[in-house]
């Protein structure tokens, strides 16, 4: 009777086990998957679907290891974590906008961030993206390279002031805003028929003249200065370390300042093309020259980007420009993930100046569309001189009179003067010696001045570590880079 029982309790357990593996189907990717709503600094994907039980099953990822659960439906969802994201499996209406709410535990205390998710399988794409889909090239109002076919435009998350554009054949356009259209020629091709006379045809670069020199930390990044063979800084005046050092080997030269080029010494060097900075428009004689002698420029106007990693983004230019496009991407995904740490952070409300004197006694301060405000914001204070500036203007500095400063910044919680530009301030003296009505600022008399140092225009690769300093600054925690306290 017990054996009977027993082989009875078997088979239903076994039916049971069987019905059970029936009701999980595999799991297929869906066909398509959107977010919206949070900071827009933490992404989140939708790796995988299945069947379980008569429902949609969904795998949530958010590219942050700080969300422990997420609500849908009245139900909390518990995470898991694989390196930096967090991973939640849900249930899901398919092609229906749903509604899901994150807590992330990166500030002091939890917070709740709420997220519209759609999955769809099935669902027609959106109209912009079945036009990016069907288009055989990308669309603009330059004129097009005929005779090559385009495959691919390279993705870009901050960048604003260039595209890099794949065709067939290994050709590579560049095309900056507002500025140069590079064509990369591969090994042994020649310059294709009808070629737009807006585009410059090279084949990539082996002895560059490197005079943006916020660029220099960017190449250093791809392992690319042996492509460098000649700078407008001397040794001593470069704070990224390898283009130092390199110059001491004498494996780069100086080749005179942006303005004053030693072009005898370019010419016998075999230079290939003059990287300079938006400063050449000052001089366009050294530009005109420069093409004279066979040396193609271009300009770097990183500068112009609104957002901070919109400039780290252009090593991605450089790196196609020297073959190194899988380095470039690689750094690029470790500075993004960085910063992402302040995603979701509630804004502290602490207003923050970020100025420099000038020789004739104005005071010079970023242009709220700046990419320095936008670091501020990301690491968690409120930009003090939006209301001095203007929001139209094209220019990331604009001069404004003490008066105007005074009115602006004088409550302001924070000032951050930059020297990069300026003569450093080693002490209040300094700073009272440029106006005496700084004693009456409330950051002075809070102790809250900081000084940004020489090398911060140089290290373009490291404004994540900047952003890093201005939260520790405002926290009051954590140890600096960038930032000097003035005593």
């Amino acid at each position: 009777m017990f054996k009977r029982f027993l082989a009875l309790a078997v088979a239903i357990a076994l039916f049971c086990l069987g019905a059970l593996a029936e009701s999980v189907s595999a799991e297929t990717v869906p066909d398509g998957f959107s977010f919206s709503g949070g900071s827009g600094r933490v992404t989140i994907s939708c790796p995988a679907i299945w069947e379980s039980e008569g429902r949609t099953m969904a795998r949530i990822v958010f590219s942050s290891p700080n969300y422990p659960t997420l609500q849908s439906e009245g139900v909390a969802y518990a995470a898991t974590h694989e390196g930096k994201t967090s991973i939640f499996e849900i249930p899901v209406t398919l092609n229906q906008d749903m509604e899901v709410v994150g807590t992330t535990t990166a500030m002091s205390q939890p917070h709740d961030v709420t997220y519209t998710i759609r999955v769809s399988v099935g669902e027609a794409a959106p109209a912009a993206e079945a036009a990016q889909a069907e288009a055989p090239a990308p669309v603009t109002d330059k004129a097009p390279v005929e005779g090559l076919e385009w495959l691919r435009r390279m993705p870009l998350t901050y960048a604003e002031g260039f595209s890099v554009d794949e065709y067939a054949g290994g050709y590579t356009l560049i095309d900056i805003v507002d500025g140069d259209r590079i064509l990369l020629l591969p090994d042994g091709a020649d310059v294709p028929d009808n070629l737009p006379a807006d585009v410059l045809a090279i084949h990539r670069p082996k002895n560059i003249y490197l005079a943006a020199t916020s660029a220099m930390a960017l190449f250093a990044r791809l392992d690319a200065l042996g492509c460098v063979g000649a700078s407008s800084l001397e040794a001593e005046d470069w704070s990224v370390e390898a283009a130092r050092a390199a110059m001491e080997a004498g494996e780069m030269a100086f080749a005179g300042k942006y303005s004053e080029p030693d072009y005898e010494l370019l010419i016998q060097l075999g230079c290939d093309l003059a990287v300079e900075s938006t400063m050449i428009f000052h001089t366009p004689k050294v530009k005109e020259m420069l093409e004279s002698l066979g040396i193609p420029v271009i300009v770097d106007r990183s500068s112009y980007e609104p957002h901070p990693l919109g400039r780290t983004e252009w090593i991605k230019l450089y790196g196609a420009l020297v073959g190194r496009e899988e380095a470039a991407e690689a750094f690029f995904a470790e500075k993004e993930a960085l910063i992402s740490q302040y995603a979701d952070y509630p804004n502290s409300e602490k207003t923050v100046a970020f100025f420099y004197m000038s020789s004739d006694g104005s005071v010079v301060v970023r242009n709220s569309t700046d990419y320095v405000p936008r670091m501020i914001e990301i690491a968690g204070g409120r930009y003090a001189l939006s209301d001095i500036v203007d929001p139209d203007s094209s220019r990331s500095s604009v001069s404004t009179t003490m008066e105007q400063f005074y009115a602006a910044a004088v409550d302001a919680d924070y000032l951050i003067y930059n020297t990069s530009i300026a003569s450093p301030l080693n002490s209040l003296a300094d700073l009272y010696a440029l106006s005496p009505l700084f004693a009456d600022f409330k950051a002075v008399k809070e102790g809250n001045v900081w000084c940004a140092g020489k090398n911060l225009y140089q290290e373009t690769d490291d404004v994540g570590e900047l952003i890093a300093d201005i939260h520790n600054m405002i926290a009051g925690e954590g140890e600096m880079r960038f930032l000097t306290r003035v005593e």
